[in-house]
Parts: structure tokens; sequence; C-alpha cells
């Protein structure tokens, strides 16, 4: 079963797994670490950037892979990925930019990109941890329901509901692109640590399927039932629908300090 730690709020999440993140660079100044966009893990990012100057942490050598990245879209767009993982990740946190990989979304070498970005994540030597929001379908990176279970970095059509989720980050609707290249859910069960956030009430249907529910492609998130080592970080409203809610608080009130999170 995966760890439940049900917090009050965004910032108290952000705390935590911030921290988390710093403990482990500074344990190992070559962490991997898994980076997903969206405004959910920024809290967390604010929060490593606030310990990382605070302890006068080495960030110079840690790696860092993004989950996804729309196809077809400009890097140089500002709701690029690679632009949004500069913004809220790079510079704050102060790490090196040539470190930190996105997937290539140009469509000219978009047939090999996948089996590409796989490659180098395998050459750094594996993601140490991975950051991870959730869709209110279930989906975690663009994995859609319907998903392999067991698949690797690739091109996928969005759905109209996440083109409609992500729309608020452009002018309209129709600048939204219909592809994009992601990171499978195989490629994301290979991380050591999985880490997911999920905030609000809108999140709660999603939450529950995915932590008590069937491990099913329908709900892409219920995959991390199958991994050694996964933690979901949510609010109380995410937590509404949870049947063994106070089981999960249980267990977190009364966890070994030494294991972290």
């Amino acid at each position: 079963m995966a760890e439940v730690i049900i917090v009050k709020s965004q910032d108290e999440a952000g705390a935590l797994v911030g921290a988390s993140i710093a403990d482990l660079i500074a344990a190992n100044p070559r962490a991997v670490l898994g980076l997903a966009t969206g405004s959910t893990p920024i809290v967390v990012y604010n929060h490593l950037a606030s310990q990382v100057k605070e302890r006068n942490i080495d960030v110079s050598q840690v790696q860092g892979f993004a989950l996804d990245e729309y196809a077809g879209l400009p890097v140089e767009h500002p709701e690029s990925y690679r632009s949004v993982i500069t913004r809220t990740v790079v510079e704050p946190v102060g790490l090196t930019p040539d470190l930190v990989h996105v997937p290539n979304g140009d469509l000219s070498t978009i047939a090999t990109a996948g089996r590409d970005y796989d490659a180098a994540i395998a050459a750094a030597g594996g993601v140490d941890v991975q950051i991870l929001g959730i869709g209110t379908d279930g989906h975690i990176g663009f994995n859609e329901p319907g998903s392999s279970l067991a698949s690797g970095t690739r091109i996928k059509t969005l759905t109209e509901q996440t083109r409609l989720d992500n729309a608020r980050f452009f002018n309209s609707l129709d600048e939204v692109p219909t592809h994009c290249i992601t990171q499978g859910i195989g490629t994301i069960l290979k991380a050591r640590h999985l880490v997911l956030l999920a905030f609000g009430e809108n999140k709660a249907d999603a939450v529950a399927q995915s932590i008590e529910g069937p491990v099913s492609a329908m709900c892409p998130a219920s995959a991390m039932q199958l991994h050694p080592h996964a933690t979901f970080v949510i609010d109380e409203a995410a937590a509404s629908k949870l049947k063994l809610a106070d089981y999960y608080r249980w267990v977190f009130d009364n966890k070994p300090q030494w294991q972290g999170l």
C-alpha cells in the first residue's frame, strides 16, 4: 500500500516534501529529480528553494527530468514545459540548466524522442524521487485513461478534459496543443520514490480511485499501488472520499522518525 499523508494546507505539503528533497540532495549531491509541471508542485519547489538557500546546499550537480512536453510548441513559448521548468524550478532552486532535461517535442524528431528520453534517464542512473500531480480523471504526466501501465515515454493525444484543464495557461482553448510527449507509466514506475501531491475537492474522486480503487488503466495513477515506495501527500479536501482516511492519519502520526518521507 502507498503511504498517504493528509495535511492541513498546501503550504504544509510543500514544506514536508521540499525538506525531504533537500535532505536527499544534501546526502547525494548528484541526485536525480523527476519534475512535474502545473500549479500543484510549485509550493514544493518554493520550499526546496528556501531550504537550499538556508542550508547552503550545493545543487550544481543535481540532474532533473521533466515528465512531459507539448508536441510542436516552440521551447521559447512561455507555456512550453521547458519554459515552465526554467521559471519554477531551475531559476528559484539554482539548478544547472544544462543538467535539467525536458522531452523533445520537436515534430521533426518526435518519432525517436521517447526512446531517446528513456535512454537519457537510464544513463543518469534513474530518477531518485519523482514529483507527480494528478488530473481530475486520474492521469499522471500526460498518461490519459486507457494508457498502458507498462508504457515508456511516447507521443500521446490529449483528451478534451486535459486540454480544458490546461486552457487557463493559454489565451484560449484553441492554443492548447492536441499532442504531447510524456514519460509513460512504466517509465514513471522506475523511479525509486514517487511522491504525488493533490489539493482540493475536485481531486477527491481521482485520489480515492488511485489509492483505494482497483489498479486499472482507466485510472493511470492507480499504478502507484504497484510501486514499493509511493507517497501521496494530500489535503483534507482531496482526502474527503477516502474510506481509510483515519487509518492513514494514525499510521503517519505513529511513523518512526528515522523512516523519513
